[in-house]
Parts: C-alpha cells; structure tokens; sequence
C-alpha cells in the first residue's frame, strides 16, 4: 500500500530533502556553487530559496495549491481572528529559476463581511508590496546562509 501526503506536506518534505542540496557540486565563474545548485540542479522548476520563502511566509495560511514546477502556491482565504469580518487569499508565483525581485509576484483578495456576506474589497497595494519584500528577504537570508554555510 502506498502512502500518500497531502500537497502541502509533500512540497515540504521534497523541499526539506532538496535544500541540501545548495551545498553540491558545479558552478560557474560568476555564480556560487551553491546558488547555482539551488536555482539549476534542484527538481523544482523555480529557484529554491524564492519557493522556500514564500511557503515560510504564509505558512499561517490554508493552502490549496502548491505546484513547485510552475512556482505557484494558492492559499485559501485565511481570516485574523483579530479582525474576523475581513479575510485575504494569496496566490504567489516564483516566475524565474533565479534569485531576482522580479521573479516573484504575489496577488491578494480580499473581502469583508457585511451583513453576513462576504463582499469583494480593495487590497492596498502597499500590503502585496511588503508580503513581496518579507519573501525576497527571506529568500536573500536562505541563500546568504546556505553559502555561508
């Protein structure tokens, strides 16, 4: 009988085994070897540190999707039991096998419920421009210890 994990934790545990794999062999001149190890040789299909990060950022959420090859993870909507009449979903892509910011686009919903609906609202786009920035920088400290080993 084979067993099977959910999504989530299969993409966990594949990621858990790839990233030691920053610390082996083939580089190039102007790359380290680890970065180049985490970005080409690894069986994702996006850099590793950008897929690590995001999934670490918005680990407090629901996912329904997570899909390593084509760098894209959904969340479902995730509601802050601080402010329980509003709730966000995220969909992150990881567009490019290289650490760079425009590798990475997040887009938001959100919605607040009035009169027991939930009704579409706004999303500052100051907020997916800090979840973006907390990713990079995430991304950035996985690769600076990776290296630094």
């Amino acid at each position: 009988m084979v067993r099977r994990f959910p999504a989530p934790v299969s993409a966990g545990l594949l990621l858990a085994a790839l990233l030691p794999l920053a610390a082996c062999g083939g580089g190039s001149k102007d790359r380290p070897k680890a970065d180049l190890a985490a970005s080409k040789v690894t069986t994702i299909g996006v850099n590793a540190y950008l897929w690590r990060a995001a999934l670490d950022t918005i680990s407090f959420m629901p996912l329904v999707q997570t899909d390593s090859n084509g760098g894209v993870i959904v969340t479902d909507w995730y509601a802050n039991p601080n402010s329980p009449n509003e709730r966000m979903k995220l969909t992150v892509s990881i567009l490019d096998q290289d650490l760079r910011a425009d590798a990475l686009r997040v887009a938001a919903s959100r919605q607040v419920s009035q009169n027991g609906q939930w009704l579409d609202a706004p999303v500052k786009a100051a907020t997916v421009q800090k979840l973006e920035e907390v990713i990079l920088t995430k991304a950035r400290d996985l690769r600076r210890t990776s290296i630094g080993g």
